[in-house]
């Protein structure tokens, strides 16, 4: 029996899609938040993190009135305490609409417009606020996350042997510490699937956290790597693994987790969570619209 979520995502996902050659805010589907959540114990009145979803769409074209095509990449973020997430799929061909649509007597005025458009549709369609920026093809990246360090430097690779490939919370191990302590890891080889069209996605993740519970880095690379044969959007797995780790810490420890995907259709998602105690700088790079933040060379 097909779930809600997984009905919505089926209207453009897995199959065969004309789009629009015109503007067409109907294109966009919204799914809502709550249904994943419940299987976690995760509140929508009560959730135990913020934060917010930003995406980069590096193929947004438009025209001008005289027919001059303008592009340029496109970020947008909007809170994780929406009730919806927009459906990937449905936003690629909604911005893919604009392509022979024309708006503006100039290039600055067609973004202007276009700025205007899609951050009324999508804060309508999500019933949230979002935000979004143009940004000139020759902007700077800014790196960030730097400061993490990949989790395989404290493992040994010769004996760990990771086995299971469905979420398994079980695999995560604590060891107490005399004080908190903090943590600063990457995982570069995140993997997880579309739950409709089981195309696989890849990402990093970065975690933060500080605590008197050291969550033992072999038992985090096998829980991580459980997700290879998971099938959830970016943003449910980002909330899977903070969820995980939130049960398995002190409440009043803090947790920080990002997943920076790789883009898939010219479009990439970055969820991050974080605890409300928890302040991690780079972040306000990664969700400012004014600035293209990224973490790797993969992105």
């Amino acid at each position: 029996m097909i779930n809600i979520t997984d009905k919505l995502a089926s209207t453009h996902l897995g199959k065969k899609s004309e789009g629009s050659e015109n503007y067409n805010p109907k294109l966009l589907v919204a799914i809502p938040r709550c249904e994943n959540r419940k299987q976690y114990e995760i509140l929508d009145d009560n959730l135990p993190f913020v934060g917010y979803d930003i995406w980069h769409a590096y193929e947004f074209s438009a025209m001008s009135e005289n027919g001059i095509p303008v592009t340029r990449l496109l970020k947008l973020k909007y809170n994780c305490n929406s009730e919806f997430l927009v459906e990937s799929k449905s936003l690629k061909l909604y911005l893919n609409s604009f392509n022979m649509s024309k708006f503006g007597a100039t290039v600055n005025e067609c973004l202007e417009i276009c700025k205007n458009i899609i951050e009324n549709d999508l804060s309508e369609k999500l019933h949230t606020e979002v935000s979004t920026n143009f940004f000139e093809n020759n902007t700077q990246r800014i790196d960030i996350f730097s400061d993490f360090s990949n989790i395989m430097n404290f493992v040994d690779e010769k004996t760990l042997k990771v086995e299971k490939f469905k979420e398994a919370p079980e695999l995560l191990e604590t060891k107490e510490t005399e004080e908190k302590q903090s943590y600063y890891l990457k995982f570069d080889s995140l993997r997880s699937n579309c739950r409709v069209t089981h195309q696989p996605d890849f990402g990093d993740l970065f975690l933060y956290y500080k605590s008197s519970k050291h969550i033992l880095e072999d038992s985090l690379v096998k829980y991580l790597s459980s997700f290879r044969s998971e099938f959830h959007f970016h943003e449910e797995c980002c909330e899977m693994i903070y969820k995980r780790l939130y049960d398995i810490l002190d409440k009043d420890d803090e947790i920080f987790i990002t997943a920076l995907y790789t883009r898939r259709g010219g479009i990439d998602i970055c969820p991050a969570r974080w605890s409300k105690n928890c302040v991690i700088y780079d972040v306000y790079n990664l969700i400012d619209t004014t600035k293209f933040a990224r973490g790797s060379i993969k992105q």
